[in-house]
């Protein structure tokens, strides 16, 4: 009878570790240094194959000029290793003609090889089982695939693990929502956001889950940290679903107030001295309600695009713009970002005349105050057309 494979089980999601199945005792021991280390988690990944001297070659030591002795060097090192985690196993790595395998008295577990077995066959599953495995995957993904490991070959298989581990979380939100098991719709939300921090699907999804179980409040404040972050690393603003949740969440904020509170809350809140700084979605209806104003007044009103030129800092001279137009329009002014260097704005009760006027005065403004910038302000103005026909489009012209 043959005996039993030893079992050691390798944890590449998140942190990197190793298992005895024998005696379920975790081995943390101090890594070998970053190229060792490296070396080392190539070996587990490719466990199931022989690995030749010249891939590893070809892999970590393409351009030394004494390949094969770092080759020897480092398997030396690494050895030395695993019989540190392991004293009483022999040979863990073994040579075979012109080759490299792990003992086959050995049985290698890998929590990324779990994960992608269950992602891969969840697919066949329906109904609560489907819903679970979809759990159960979510579960085994800790955090990235060999997390501070930068070699191409770690970094392509990161982006491969990464990728199964938003989809399952994106086809399993909608399950839980359906069930209203919120909680878990927002734990999962907030560890993708981690892995996805740019994609508009978790934040809405968290949004709704916070809404639903009553915190509007929490709702707001992940939105913030969104909005935020969404700027700061791509200089984007929210997408329209995003902003349909804070509008509902801002709602729910204001129903908890009695006819007294809201009144006050209109009538006094505390407004500064500048232009009224907005989303594009807030925009578009301000420019809604003043086409259906003129249609009465019969007034004019004019809208503008400010653009940066080419040859600007971009952060920089967006943020420079940013303030010379909160600072040099009326508070009535509503501005909202297109890009990283343009605006839109809106001046009520000018014509195109007056607002091709302000904006040379605000053109002055900038290069007064930022002398030394290089930015080429453009701008193009339109006037608004009044919407005569009731219950008409509402569209920006």
């Amino acid at each position: 009878m043959m005996e039993d494979k030893r079992i050691i089980r390798f944890e590449l999601l998140g942190s990197f570790y190793c298992k005895d199945a024998e005696i379920e005792t975790e081995n943390k021991k101090a890594a070998p240094g970053k190229k060792a280390l490296s070396f080392l988690q190539y070996l587990i990944v490719n466990h199931r194959r022989n690995i030749s001297a010249q891939e590893l070659i070809h892999q970590f030591w393409e351009e030394s000029g004494d390949p094969a002795n770092a080759l020897k060097h480092m398997m030396f090192k690494t050895r030395s290793y695993l019989k540190e985690c392991f004293p009483d196993q022999e040979n863990l790595i073994v040579t075979v003609p012109g080759c490299y395998a792990w003992n086959p008295g050995v049985s290698l577990e890998l929590d990324s090889e779990r994960f992608e077995q269950i992602c891969l066959e969840v697919r066949k599953k329906s109904g609560e089982d489907y819903m679970e495995t979809l759990l159960g995957a979510a579960a085994l993904y800790k955090g990235d695939f060999l997390a501070g490991n930068d070699c191409d070959w770690a970094v392509s298989l990161r982006r491969y693990y990464q990728t199964l581990y938003l989809d399952v979380c994106k086809m399993v939100l909608p399950l839980l929502q359906e069930r209203e098991r919120w909680t878990e719709m927002i734990g999962i939300c907030e560890q993708a956001s981690a892995v996805d921090y740019g994609g508009d699907t978790f934040i809405v999804y968290q949004m709704q889950a916070l809404i639903s179980m009553g915190h509007p409040e929490r709702a707001l404040g992940a939105y913030d940290a969104f909005r935020e972050l969404l700027w700061q690393e791509f200089e984007i603003e929210p997408s329209d679903q995003v902003e349909q949740n804070r509008m509902l969440a801002e709602s729910m904020c204001q129903n908890g107030k009695n006819d007294s509170d809201i009144l006050r809350l209109v009538a006094e809140g505390d407004f500064d001295n500048q232009a009224f700084f907005c989303t594009f979605a807030v925009f578009r209806s301000i420019v809604a309600l003043e086409k259906r104003h003129l249609a009465r007044s019969e007034q004019d009103s004019a809208l503008v695009i400010v653009s940066l030129g080419n040859q600007v800092t971009p952060t920089t001279d967006a943020r420079r713009l940013e303030r010379v137009l909160l600072e040099g329009l009326r508070t009535g002014d509503p501005i909202a970002r297109l890009d990283a260097g343009s605006y839109i704005l809106m001046l009520a009760g000018s014509s195109v005349e007056n607002a091709q006027n302000a904006m040379d005065r605000i053109d002055r403004t900038f290069h007064k105050v930022y002398s030394h910038s290089k930015a080429c302000i453009t701008f193009r103005v339109l006037p608004v057309i009044p919407d005569k026909a009731a219950g008409g489009e509402n569209n920006c012209q």
